[in-house]
């Protein structure tokens, strides 16, 4: 069956980086996009970052560019997300979800998947 799980959440100082893995099975990631989200404690969730299949053309939240980036390596079935000069409003879980279709979507931020992780939690705090 389709499974994604998240992993490399964690405690992060004001101005850290981090690496969020999101490793895939019962599927050809290949073939398909891969989007991460984030709910931050008492807000709705939020797309953050996707990436489409083999070609990687990558979206973002518009005023996260710059400071994160999604990537793929198909041979190790895994989605990354790379977060630099995280600030405390980062702190979330963040999913990675699939609708395992090829391309993003101009919608793909509203979150219209249908399979998800569980989540890793990541703490931005001094």
């Amino acid at each position: 069956q389709v499974q994604l799980v998240e992993s490399g959440g964690g405690l992060v100082q004001p101005g850290g980086s981090l690496q969020l893995s999101c490793t895939t099975s019962g599927f050809t990631l290949d073939y398909y996009a891969i989007a991460w989200f984030r709910q931050a404690p008492g807000k709705w969730r939020e797309g953050v970052a996707c990436i489409t299949d083999n070609e990687g053309s990558t979206y973002y939240k518009p005023s996260l560019k710059g400071r994160v980036t999604i990537s793929r390596d198909n041979a190790k079935n895994t989605v990354y997300l790379q977060m630099n000069n995280l600030e405390p409003d980062a702190t979330a879980v963040y999913y990675c979800a699939t609708d395992r279709v090829p391309r993003c979507g101009s919608r793909w931020h509203e979150g219209a998947m249908d399979f998800w992780g569980k989540g890793t939690l990541v703490t931005v705090s001094s």
